[in-house]
């Protein structure tokens, strides 16, 4: 059995690339034309973004603004921000507009011409009402890796048996999930995941708990779906995921959509500051905001962390968007607050940037403080609201919590703070391996001895699996544990008490995907319904397929045929099958059309009438 899973991790590592990132083995054509890449590692961390209660990005003594930064100024109401004086080391003084938040708590200066790499930047601000003030503060303008050059991951076809055809969705092969363990609570929910990157064909996917399918958008043109949820937005439970492209050196570059019951995408959240958003997280707070995680490869001296005199390190970013806006509220980076010395990833031997951090989840709390996770330093960080301070660390190098037996973690993913305060992690403890096997675990913290205890661990004993990234754990509302192990498609759901296991389910071992997720989901698609039929081999009977993509709640199918597209008439009912329902009728028709049916026999949608299509059209 260890055997087979060193199989799997090795499939996993290829597909993903992971491994090239900690050795180095792969030259990604670093633009090194312009001048010798400048110090970017800071002697000590970056202090408070907090001046005189205004939250200032980028943040004072920061080295890792992008040329393309806006100014903000959070916390100070925008009819009270007055002359703003902005000027360069090297590209002297910058005009702008100034730009409100929707939430009119601050606002953002929008130069009118990017910084210059490598510079100085001075922010002078008059701040207005009953305490007349000034801000004044400086950052520095980072130097970025060309990453246009940079290949995506290779989407090799998928084998036959590996993915599902319908005749009603020619075009749609989305992933075959086989059940090895039936649900034994329906009400738990539906199947959200993706598919990618690796072979087959990419795009967010819902299935039910009986690993039929329920709703596929196909993507295209190297595009990837990647972290599909459900998040509230606007007072509404709708689905949130990411679409884009996944480099080889582990990180997107994309947009995060909204997309409602009907499928209809009613918000975009994109990357600002010149940097575009990442698919490690994407997560909406109340007020119409949203925290992004964006990646930001610089060019930057390694020669004190042994690394080239022309190295480049991978910078990450948190950023809070003003989704009405677009506007970048506040932006954190861990160059400027976490130490290279921290990371567990050896430094690459040639220009490949050194992913040090590796930004993978973002978790923000009700007091404004935000839980996150860096999987390649082993740790996670609670960081303070507002200012951006590191309040403390769990695991890693300069952990501030002793680690318990059993609570060390390696390549972790999706670090999240439970109500009681508990935290939950997806522990990878691969690539290279660490542990024997991946597991989801439950934390305790006691503040008062600095102790971290393990509660319990969520593992997957027939096989044991090995994920080389990605996964995540997701605690449901009867404290059940959903994990997803990412790198090793699987989707396991544990009891809470004994970590039985009540659910079990996989999609093929040579695919991945990186989070998979349980909600109750009721979709009603704008789209209607489709139909496709052709007469069978005799030429004497009609063969019909109706499926709606999308849809649930969908008990049974009518059809009606006729013909022609006005001469149609009930012929025949159907339940529900899967995904795509068929039929045969006695009797050859030239039209037919279908319509959805609920529990109760009331029409839901009808499909348009379509035209029966000969018997080798059909094949």
């Amino acid at each position: 059995m260890i055997k087979a899973v060193a199989i799997v991790v090795a499939l996993v590592a290829l597909s993903y690339g992971i491994a090239a990132l900690a050795t180095g083995s792969a030259d990604l054509g670093i633009d090194s034309a312009s001048a010798a890449a400048p110090e970017c590692l800071p002697a000590q961390p970056v202090g408070s973004s907090e001046l005189d209660g205004v939250r200032v990005s980028p943040a004072p003594g920061s080295v890792t603004a992008n040329p393309r930064t806006t100014i903000s100024l959070l916390g100070a109401p925008p009819n009270r921000i007055g002359q703003l004086d902005v000027e360069g080391s090297s590209s002297g003084r910058h005009g702008g507009k100034l730009v409100a938040f929707s939430q009119d708590d601050g606002a953002s200066f929008v130069p009118d011409s990017p910084f210059q790499s490598g510079e100085q930047v001075t922010v002078r601000a008059q701040l207005g009402g009953p305490s007349p003030r000034q801000l004044s503060f400086s950052f520095k303008v980072d130097t970025p890796v060309v990453t246009k050059s940079i290949p995506s991951f290779p989407n090799p076809a998928a084998a036959g048996a590996d993915v599902l055809s319908f005749y009603t969705l020619p075009k749609a092969h989305p992933p075959v999930l086989t059940v090895t363990t039936p649900d034994h609570d329906a009400s738990a929910g539906e199947i959200f995941t993706t598919n990618g990157p690796g072979p087959g064909q990419y795009g967010p996917l819902i299935y039910d708990p009986s690993g039929h399918l329920v709703w596929f958008q196909p993507l295209s043109g190297g595009q990837v779906a990647e972290d599909l949820s459900e998040q509230s937005w606007r007072g509404q439970r709708d689905l949130t995921w990411w679409k884009g492209r996944v480099l080889e050196l582990g990180f997107g570059q994309g947009e995060d959509l909204v997309m409602n019951s009907r499928y209809q995408v009613v918000a975009r959240v994109r990357g600002g500051n010149g940097l575009p958003a990442d698919l490690h997280d994407f997560q909406i707070i109340p007020g119409n905001v949203a925290y992004i995680t964006a990646f930001n490869p610089i060019r930057c001296d390694l020669r004190s962390q042994k690394g080239q005199r022309e190295g480049a390190i991978v910078d990450t970013a948190i950023q809070q968007i003003d989704m009405t806006t677009g506007l970048v509220r506040w932006e954190w980076h861990s160059l400027d607050h976490v130490g290279a010395e921290e990371s567990e990833v050896e430094l690459p031997k040639n220009s490949t940037p050194w992913d040090y951090f590796h930004l993978n989840s973002i978790d923000p709390q009700p007091d404004g403080d935000l839980l996150i996770s860096a999987r390649s330093t082993w740790a996670a960080y609670l960081l303070q609201g507002g200012s951006g301070r590191i309040i403390w660390r769990l695991g890693g190098t300069k952990s501030s919590f002793k680690m318990g037996p059993g609570t060390e973690m390696a390549w972790q993913h999706d670090g999240r703070m439970l109500a009681g305060g508990e935290l939950t992690f997806f522990d990878d403890g691969s690539n290279p391996p660490i542990h024997s096997q991946s597991r989801g675990v439950r934390l305790e913290l006691d503040t008062t001895s600095k102790v971290a205890r393990l509660l319990f661990a969520y593992t997957h004993r027939n096989p044991p699996l090995l994920a080389a990234s990605q996964g995540n754990m997701q605690t449901l509302s009867d404290g059940n544990a959903l994990v997803g192990y990412g790198g090793v498609p699987a989707i396991s759901e544990y009891a809470r008490g004994d970590g039985s296991l009540v659910f079990d389910a996989h999609m093929p071992f040579d695919m991945s995907f990186y989070r998979a997720f349980r909600f109750p989901w009721q979709g009603r698609p704008a789209v209607a319904p489709a139909v496709a039929a052709s007469v069978n081999n005799t030429g004497e009977e009609t063969i019909v397929h109706a499926s709606w993509n999308g849809a649930t709640g969908v008990a049974a199918w009518r059809v009606l045929a006729g013909s022609g597209p006005t001469a149609l008439k009930a012929v025949s009912e159907i339940p529900s099958q899967s995904f795509e329902s068929s039929l045969t009728l006695p009797k050859r028709y030239s039209y037919v059309q279908v319509q959805a049916l609920d529990s109760a026999g009331g029409t839901l949608a009808s499909s348009a009438a379509a035209r029966v299509g000969s018997y080798a059209s059909s094949l």
